[in-house]
């Protein structure tokens, strides 16, 4: 008897992407087009297996998920949800990514109020899964570009954090060619905005305090800080202005935080 191949997993092109997964399956959540040009499907198949499916429409969206195709080949974190296989959709001459569907919310929006009311304990844990994440990151000589709060996809119910979207992350350091780099400007460290700057693993320590500084605060406008004035002179220095003033890597920052936590 011939094994049944995985609709998504072990076909290598289709013709139209909404088509092929309602034929394979049910779609029973849609992301619509994105500011990065690219539309999200969940679907789940007749076995139960849930999978989420991400198409680019256009062509930055397309050199999008071709970079995040890189990045996931070289890191792998149980946090990061990965990229396994991609399909190339035949009428869009373009491809779609398949990764497992993760249960959870995005922090940016409505979720972010309901985990800043979570215990500082769970709060901690999804700090340091992120921090975690980045150590595999740095290891693999990537730098964070467009992390956000978009980015953190909190299971309340398992109280779990896990990454998503990391489709900016590059090999690093490198020069910034355009005018700036796509991302959130709570996050954004100074040189993210200067054509010619040197973007390397002191911008993804930015990054990464600025992530403590929101995760760790009860409400907008950064004013009801749940952490100790350690913690919060260790995420000064690593947000500091001048890249040189800043931890010298993702290890040195976190063992820094675990240190002060």
């Amino acid at each position: 008897m011939t094994p049944r191949r995985h609709p998504l997993l072990a076909v290598d092109e289709i013709p139209a992407t909404e088509p092929y997964l309602r034929a394979v399956g049910e779609i029973f959540r849609t992301f619509g087009e994105q500011d990065s040009g690219c539309v999200g499907y969940a679907v789940q198949l007749p076995d139960g297996e849930r999978w989420f499916v991400k198409a680019a429409t256009t062509a930055p969206a397309q050199a999008s998920l071709d970079r995040a195709w890189a990045f996931h080949r070289a890191v792998r974190h149980p946090a990061i949800v990965p990229h396994l296989h991609r399909i190339t959709v035949t009428d869009s001459g373009r491809t779609a990514a398949v990764m497992p569907w993760r249960p959870g919310e995005s922090l940016y929006g409505p979720a972010r109020a309901r985990f800043r009311a979570l215990s500082l304990a769970s709060v901690h844990r999804a700090i340091d899964r992120v921090l975690d994440a980045h150590l595999a990151v740095e290891a693999a000589g990537m730098v964070a570009v467009d992390l956000y709060d978009g980015a953190f996809l909190y299971d309340f119910y398992g109280d779990a954090l896990h990454l998503v979207d990391l489709d900016e992350y590059r090999p690093g350091p490198f020069v910034l060619q355009g005018d700036r780099l796509p991302g959130s400007a709570r996050f954004m460290a100074p040189e993210e905005w200067h054509h010619g700057a040197r973007i390397d693993i002191r911008t993804t320590v930015y990054a990464l305090g600025r992530t403590a500084r929101l995760l760790l605060d009860a409400g907008e406008g950064e004013r009801a800080w749940r952490g100790t004035a350690g913690q919060l002179a260790v995420l000064e220095r690593a947000t500091r202005a001048d890249p040189a003033e800043r931890f010298a890597g993702v290890r040195e920052f976190t063992d820094a935080w675990r240190a002060a936590t």
